[in-house]
């Protein structure tokens, strides 16, 4: 009876290691995953980069001059410049994040095997 208790505890153990290891890495990923494309949603309800390339040579409030037609390029090329950085720093932001995330139980597990020797 007690082989079966501490072989239940050994598998229940690195049962344990897998499970947390699945959770961190893979539903983990998700999460940055779904957190970054729920981000770049909500920058694009206010920066409107895809609505800007769609009536990219369009006038500018219907202003069909050729004023109109300038200025709105000019000023839609603007916009869309700056949402592209946008989106790039925040990519940057994510993917440093998502970095941190990947590196920390392989860190904990080399610091703590290092402070072992």
């Amino acid at each position: 009876m007690d082989g079966f208790a501490i072989s239940y505890l050994v598998s229940r153990f690195f049962y344990r290691i897998y499970v947390f290891f699945r959770d961190w890495y893979v539903d983990g990923s998700r999460a940055v995953a779904r957190a970054f494309m729920a981000t770049l949603e909500y920058l694009d309800r206010s920066l409107a980069v895809k609505i800007t390339l769609q009536h990219f040579f369009e006038p500018l409030y219907k202003d069909y001059s050729i004023i109109g037609r300038v200025l709105g390029i000019v000023f839609r090329s603007i916009r869309v410049v700056l949402g592209a950085v946008i989106y790039a720093l925040i990519g940057i932001a994510f993917a440093a994040v998502y970095l941190v995330w990947i590196i920390v139980p392989p860190t904990i597990l080399f610091l703590s095997f290092w402070k072992l020797r």
